[in-house]
């Protein structure tokens, strides 16, 4: 066989080769068609949506389990109102504070070495020591709830009692033994300022690694995604209306892929009424009251975890502070929802917009 003959073989090999790689991986957004969703409402206290784009039900059904699963693990990991045979979680370290540490595992020290961070990149706005403060607010607002005719304020002096037990310098960790405890006896630890958004970005690099793409996650609010919606684009988030009243249910939309994340905090979400006051979940450390200032703070940036903690800690600050403190932070946007309804946008926001 002459020269010419064997090249020419050679070059009818490579093509058949490149032909038979793009019918197999190609553009893996050339197959990815169907839109698959499921909700539940049985982890975080929250509703949860997973949404993926998918070759056929079979493999989003495959992939959502796994995402259940390891939203699951972590729900579990982070509850403070109840226990689970086998480990130790956020429960069992707060039943055991003033006594003795508790051995947990890697991800709860994670999770809580995470919570002193961002306590010190906040200036204190989260904290996840504020349990025994945190825990009066719910009784109230639970009763509130439960009878809107006898809803009351705690008193100034209870709340002023139960601050002096959320020094964050009070919990503990010893990563060699593995421990976690709370040098106060009437401390608590309360993890939902972060713990949501935390789980969601670990899932989400989790889900990654597993070899799932173009998945979008909505765990009460807090939205992260792997990849795109393949041929059909980025996914398109509607930012709730904190007006619930409106007709209107999104004030605006923004385009993520790739693990960028919407996370929003609001007064609309967990609230109660006194006298005609609404009173809502997040509680200023500053006044031990709940934050006034905004309807609603929506963050935009490419960890959920960060996000869900910045949340809240722009929730509790004044407009300027909130503006100063985002345009400190490179590749973070956030919005304001004002109490009048008018909107104020970080500089970097129309940038995030459709």
């Amino acid at each position: 066989m002459n020269k010419g003959k064997l090249i020419s073989i050679g070059a009818i090999c490579i093509l058949i080769v490149f032909i038979v790689y793009k019918a197999i991986s190609g553009s893996v957004s050339d197959v990815v068609q169907d839109k698959y969703s499921i909700v539940f409402i049985d982890l975080f206290d929250t509703r949860t949506e997973i949404t993926g784009y998918d070759v056929d039900e079979e493999s989003f059904a495959e992939n959502a389990a796994y995402i259940k699963d390891r939203l699951t693990y972590y729900n579990q990991l982070y509850d403070i109102y109840n226990s689970y045979e086998g480990f130790n979680n956020i429960r069992d370290i707060n039943e055991n504070a003033g006594v003795q540490p508790v051995v947990v595992n890697e991800d709860i020290i994670e999770l809580i070495k995470f919570g002193k961070d961002i306590y010190y990149e906040t200036d204190g706005q989260v904290n996840i020591a504020m349990g025994s403060l945190l825990s009066i607010w719910h009784e109230y607002r639970q009763a509130g709830i439960d009878s809107p005719k006898t809803a009351a304020l705690p008193s100034t002096e209870e709340l002023q009692e139960a601050a002096t037990h959320t020094d964050i310098e009070d919990v503990v960790i010893d990563e060699v033994a593995g421990t976690v405890f709370l040098a106060d006896a009437q401390m608590s630890l309360d993890v939902g300022g972060i713990a949501k958004g935390y789980a969601v970005e670990r899932v989400v690099q989790e889900g990654r690694e597993h070899g799932i793409d173009h998945l979008l996650l909505n765990v009460g609010g807090n939205i992260s995604c792997i990849g795109t919606k393949g041929n059909k684009g980025d996914f398109n988030i509607g930012i709730q209306n904190p007006d619930l009243e409106s007709e209107e249910l999104y004030i605006e939309t923004v385009p993520i892929s790739n693990g960028v994340c919407v996370v929003s905090s609001g007064d609309y979400q967990r609230f109660y009424e006194v006298d005609g006051t609404r009173y809502c979940h997040i509680i200023d450390p500053d006044t031990l009251y709940p934050a006034t200032e905004f309807k609603q703070v929506s963050i935009v940036t490419d960890d959920s975890g960060k996000a869900d903690a910045f949340s809240t800690a722009v929730f509790n600050m004044t407009l300027n502070e909130g503006q100063e403190y985002i345009s400190n932070h490179p590749g973070v946007e956030a919005m304001w929802v004002m109490q009048d309804g008018s909107i104020v946008y970080s500089k970097g926001f129309n940038d995030k917009r459709i």
